[in-house]
């Protein structure tokens, strides 16, 4: 049986270009691209503590894929999103649930009024605003959230922009993040970082995933980034996979 031509560096690109961004389903991925997963099961997790909460609040829900894998829901859940094709997509997954869904932009400040909830979940937020978090928290209500670390995927990242300063290397420190919470007015009952494995077997998965995880390298397109995609295609040809690593920290913090 012949062996199957592999598709060409124009069709991959081609073929990433009509995938779909919204929501923060990665099968697309599938056979593509792998990334390590956190030891600590973050979804799994989450399900348990909305299957004690009375009311709670999911934060820049993405399409609302992580939250809707929850066994269990509260009486009163919510989630905002500020990306509007998000928006619709966690609304149709998860209204059925019984879930509101509100439109929030990620900078502005919470929509609520002090003290509604009693757990905040997050999973990847853009910013962890925790004078926000805080304020809507009960007294002894729990913010529970993954967040990206620093210098996540960067061999990707500087691949296309370059070596970045410190400052940009270093955001997202989970020990800073920590002071934040604190000054906040949570206490920080548990902090753990992990740094994972990523794999890119096709540049057509680099595309899509700088496409989709749009700040990585801002203003990404395939157009302006031709001539540096080709050459990682050759070298992807010739070497084998493009590895990276994702860095994640486990937030686990309670309200004074």
């Amino acid at each position: 049986m012949p062996t199957p031509t592999p598709p060409t560096f124009d069709q991959l690109l081609a073929e990433a270009e009509a995938a779909p961004t919204e929501g923060w389903d990665f099968s697309w991925f599938e056979g593509r691209a792998t990334e390590a997963r956190p030891s600590w099961g973050y979804a799994r997790a989450m399900g348990e503590r909305l299957g004690r909460a009375g009311a709670a609040l999911d934060v820049q829900t993405g399409g609302g894929e992580v939250l809707a894998s929850a066994p269990v829901l509260p009486p009163l859940a919510v989630a905002t999103e500020g990306w509007a094709p998000n928006v619709a997509k966690a609304s149709a997954l998860l209204h059925p649930r019984g879930v509101v869904v509100v439109a929030s932009p990620e900078d502005a400040p919470l929509p609520f009024a002090d003290g509604v909830f009693d757990l905040v979940t997050s999973r990847h937020p853009v910013t962890p605003h925790f004078d926000e978090i805080a304020r809507v928290l009960r007294t002894g209500g729990t913010y529970f959230a993954q967040h990206v670390g620093p210098s996540s995927v960067f061999e990707l990242v500087e691949y296309f922009l370059g070596e970045q300063p410190a400052e940009v290397r270093g955001a997202r420190d989970p020990e800073g993040e920590r002071a934040a919470a604190e000054a906040a007015g949570l206490d920080v009952v548990s902090l753990r970082a992990e740094r994972l494995r990523m794999e890119f077997h096709d540049i057509g998965a680099v595309v899509h995933f700088l496409r989709k995880v749009v700040w990585m390298v801002p203003g990404f397109t395939v157009d302006a980034y031709r001539p540096r995609l080709r050459e990682l295609h050759e070298r992807i040809g010739e070497e084998g996979p493009f590895v990276a690593h994702s860095t994640r920290h486990l937030f686990d913090a309670v309200k004074r």
